[in-house]
């Protein structure tokens, strides 16, 4: 079933599942509302809940503003959650890491906004890297999409089964909820889900492979809290070598203040930039365990095997979290 609540007045109904995204009057007030998928209408509330407890929380204990200088990044996690919280895009939280690199005669320029998980680019990414099997076609076709600027995309149902249905018309409903696709019909009769897609150049940008970096700053944020780990972290790290040389890295961390992990995300071609990645690999001094390639799709066995070749750690989307609780 879905869910109707009238914002207005508080009438609370069930309503047919077909109804799910449409708008329909309150029976008591005549205010129109959207009908809800339950599911997902159950786990915002909660979202919601849980996040009003922990500001309490953090207002009883007094928690030190993010933007003073001596806050570090003992306990910037704790008590929060990950998936909704700007705590991390600041001055402060970034220093330990300009520091880190000043050491080394590199300046680091952070961008705030891209560890700012106030947005729903990190729930779906790591819908999609939790699921990449079975969500890897429909982003195929989504890329595809784009590419040839086509209004929008069909994914055939008809191979599913059951189970990787309802997994793929609750992700797309998802998508539609969060606006990452600008209109969604499970077309029942056809056995298939129409998209229409966003044109928004960060969208565009999100499917092409950007999902993936989210989702590798994710999984170390979520072991970084699981166990309590001081760190500082960055997204779209831009760094500036002495002589001038520019690169961007991926993801960046940097553990009790001495320990750096640098992840590299690839979800096409990847063999090119090898050499790429060993020179900075060798130019940031990191041992092999900490310089990360990402490769969404890889095989393990090719994951073994390139690891084997080169001075890099080449994992897939779901050997990324043992890697990391290997040293971390």
């Amino acid at each position: 079933m879905a869910i109707y609540r009238c914002s207005q007045c508080n009438y609370i109904a069930e309503i047919e599942v077909e109804k799910i995204g449409s708008s329909l009057a309150c029976k008591r007030c005549q205010h129109s509302n959207k009908v809800w998928d339950t599911t997902f209408f159950v786990t915002k509330l909660l979202e919601q809940h849980f996040a009003l407890q922990q500001s309490i929380k953090r207002a009883q204990t007094k928690i030190i503003p993010k933007d003073d200088p001596d806050i570090g990044a003992e306990n910037i996690l704790s008590g929060i959650s990950l998936f909704n919280t700007d705590l991390m895009a600041s001055d402060a939280q970034h220093k330990p890491i300009q520091t880190w690199f000043s050491k080394l005669h590199i300046q680091a320029s952070p961008n705030h906004k891209a560890v700012d998980t106030t947005g729903f680019f990190d729930e779906i990414a790591n819908e999609i890297g939790n699921n990449y099997a079975l969500f890897n076609p429909l982003l195929e076709q989504i890329c595809y999409a784009q590419t040839k600027n086509h209004n929008g995309t069909t994914l055939s149902l008809s191979q599913k089964t059951p189970s990787e249905v309802k997994t793929l018309t609750a992700f797309c409903r998802q998508l539609y909820d969060y606006s990452f696709v600008g209109k969604y019909f499970h077309q029942k009769t056809e056995k298939s889900i129409r998209l229409i897609l966003q044109t928004s150049p960060v969208i565009r940008s999100f499917f092409s492979g950007a999902w993936l970096e989210w989702f590798a700053m994710m999984q170390v944020l979520i072991l970084a809290q699981e166990k309590n780990i001081p760190f500082s972290c960055a997204r779209n790290l831009s760094i500036t070598f002495a002589n001038n040389d520019v690169n961007e890295l991926d993801v960046f961390f940097l553990i009790n203040e001495k320990t750096p992990i640098c992840i590299e995300c690839k979800t096409g071609e990847y063999k090119s930039s090898i050499e790429k990645y060993r020179i900075i690999k060798k130019r940031l001094g990191l041992q092999k365990n900490q310089f990360i390639l990402c490769v969404a799709g890889l095989s393990d066995e090719h994951a073994q095997g390139m690891s084997s070749m080169y001075e890099i750690t080449f994992v897939n989307e779901k050997g990324l979290n043992t890697h990391l609780r290997s040293f971390i």
